[in-house]
């Protein structure tokens, strides 16, 4: 009998999977003593679960940042049938059934009753404790945008602690956009000391700042009294925030006029796309489509669809709707001009009634197979969420990219009218749709084309 072995291979293959095996051992290890300092908060008094929580914390656990917010935000409960700590994922008392979630893994643990658990309770001395803490272990954080969340949550409510804390890590910060969110913080709260040119100091700090919170904090100084006398005492003070927040307020109004600009045009690109087709039928055949709604209702519908038929691909699924609602429109309106339009050219008054009713019939299909309820089409992530350019100004990741798939279709329906035989026979027919059929251009073709390009 022949042997075989992995040869001069196999102690390094052993070695691999001791390896792995450790691994795994080991982090089921860490899980199981993160999971019983947990489940100490069960029965632990208040300064108790002080130092609970510290311990959570020295074991850089992934989730000891979740298990302590959600203890600051009154979400740890214990499950009184088998003593269990779990998260509740939202804490609503209208609701009949709290959906669960596991503090190690984070995963879904099941549902209960509110009668079946028992929260875990907290002071205000404690939730300060907390929130330092958590302050204090996200600041520690390998991640940016970690460390950057933290900052500004601690902005929205400065105190003595939270302003120590930045104050420690302001030497340490190494990215520039957490420290920048760091010297606002700080400067913010120099505005409350008592010499004026650390006050002044702040405010030259925060001039080049377009925050809302900013500008509301400055506006303090130059409040006045029941008796008509300023907050501020010191005449520099209260003018260099007075031309600071002239500053802030003039650009907040410049780039308000530039996002309504934007809006305008990201609106106007929706109104263009709908207006090139009309132009399109009228212009090549003098026909006013009155369904030319309703075969954007298809495209939608047709989005829809492929989203229903690819529900763990959605961020890709776009990508094919898009195609194919172009394509599902332009087909049905190829049969409306086979079927029903080619009769009635010449007569634009029948036409219009008769796309009219046409409109009405794919109304009824659309609610006899979809009912009438609104469909949710969900927005693929990477269309989501905004722009960021500065405090004062952003952009929806949405809108711009109708701006530039109306560019696209534009930019592709002007190659097709200019560069293509398609394109030469439609701008031939609509100059002259005697002389061109006299040209041997099959003008009933070409409007067949036409009023599917054009759907």
């Amino acid at each position: 009998m022949r042997r075989t072995t992995f040869g001069g291979w196999q102690p390094l293959w052993l070695l691999l999977a001791v390896c792995m095996f450790s691994l795994a051992v080991s982090a089921q290890t860490d899980d199981d003593g993160f999971r019983s300092v947990v489940y100490e908060f069960a029965d632990a008094n208040f300064r108790e679960k002080e130092s609970i929580a510290d311990r959570l914390i020295d074991t850089g656990h992934s989730s000891a940042r979740t298990v302590l917010t959600a203890l600051l935000e009154d979400r740890l409960y214990l499950i009184e049938q088998n003593e269990q700590i779990v998260i509740v994922a939202s804490e609503n008392e209208s609701l009949e059934v709290y959906e669960l979630i596991d503090p190690v893994s984070l995963e879904d643990a099941g549902s209960a009753n509110p009668e079946q658990l028992r929260k875990v309770l907290t002071n205000n001395r404690l939730r300060r404790f907390l929130r330092t803490s958590i302050a204090r272990f996200a600041l520690s954080s390998s991640d940016i945008n970690i460390r950057l969340d933290a900052v500004k949550e601690m902005l929205r409510s400065l105190d003595t602690t939270s302003i120590e804390l930045l104050r420690e890590h302001a030497g340490e910060e190494t990215d520039a956009r957490v420290s920048y969110e760091i010297d606002t913080a700080l400067a913010l709260a120099a505005l409350d000391d008592k010499e004026p040119s650390v006050r002044l100091a702040a405010i030259d700090t925060l001039a080049d700042r377009l925050s809302l919170d900013v500008r509301n904090r400055l506006a303090l100084l130059l409040e006045q009294d029941g008796n008509g006398n300023f907050i501020e005492c010191d005449e520099k003070v209260r003018l260099a925030a007075e031309e600071t927040v002239r500053g802030i307020n003039e650009a907040h109004r410049l780039y308000a006029i530039v996002e309504t600009m934007f809006f305008g045009i990201s609106l106007g690109s929706v109104l263009a796309l709908a207006a090139i087709g009309l132009t399109i039928t009228f212009g090549v055949m003098g026909v006013i489509n009155m369904a030319h709604g309703e075969l954007m209702m298809l495209g939608a519908y047709t989005t829809y669809v492929v989203q229903l038929a690819m529900p763990e691909y959605i961020d890709v699924s776009i990508l094919i709707a898009i195609p194919m609602a172009f394509i599902v429109a332009g087909a049905t309106g190829v049969l409306i001009e086979r079927t029903l339009i080619r009769f009635l050219y010449g007569r634009p008054l029948e036409t219009l009634l008769a796309t009219f009713g046409v409109s009405l019939v794919l109304q009824q299909l659309v609610r006899s197979v979809f009912s009438a309820n609104n469909r949710p089409v969900v927005t693929p992530t990477w269309m989501s969420g905004t722009l960021q350019f500065n405090e004062a100004f952003s952009l929806t990741y949405n809108r711009l990219y109708i701006i530039l798939l109306t560019l696209i279709v534009f930019g592709l329906l002007l190659a097709v009218l200019k560069f293509t035989r398609v394109g030469l026979d439609i701008r031939a027919v609509s100059q002259n749709r005697m002389i061109a059929r006299a040209m041997g251009i099959r003008s009933g073709w070409v409007d067949a084309m036409t009023f599917g390009l054009g759907s």
